[in-house]
């Protein structure tokens, strides 16, 4: 078992667009609505490329291996590395609640622990103005919420 860090910076606007955030599923039948066909379009061309986070954390396995921004073996280590990210964004996160030191080194046991069981965690925060931060550490080989998903690295090296 080892864990995959992901993360994105964006507009929220962007971050609401659901259609991006969804793998694209069963295509529309004939009768569907013009915009049931356009969301449709659009995941299709998005979804697979966009560092955009998936709706669901296990889906970040179906992203190709260049968005992964790090891999570990040991959960101490990933969560580590993701104390790091949300202590690189704490100053510009807008509640003043989630700046606070020990909530960070709270979160960062809190993740140890998850991702020792096989876990995913995935954490957002607003940003001062209409930015929003994502971070993500996804379990591979396998993960729990999604065993079917073949790893990104796995797949990479075919």
């Amino acid at each position: 078992m080892h864990h995959h860090g992901y993360t994105w910076v964006g507009e929220k606007k962007t971050f609401d667009r659901e259609s991006i955030r969804r793998p694209p599923g069963e295509a529309p039948t004939a009768n569907s609505e013009k915009e049931v066909f356009d969301r449709y379009r659009e995941a299709v061309a998005e979804f697979p490329v966009s560092g955009v986070p998936p709706i669901q954390t296990a889906h970040w396995l179906l992203k190709p291996p260049s968005i992964i921004r790090g891999t570990w073996e040991e959960p101490k280590e990933a969560g580590a590395w993701l104390r790091l990210q949300l202590a690189g964004f704490a100053s510009r996160f807008a509640s003043a609640d989630e700046r606070e030191p020990d909530r960070l080194a709270l979160l960062e046991r809190a993740v140890v622990g998850r991702l020792t069981w096989g876990g995913d965690v995935s954490l957002g925060h607003y940003l001062n103005g209409t930015a929003f931060h994502a971070v993500a550490l996804v379990t591979c080989s396998p993960n729990r919420a999604a065993p079917g998903l073949s790893c990104p690295v796995a797949r990479s090296r075919a």
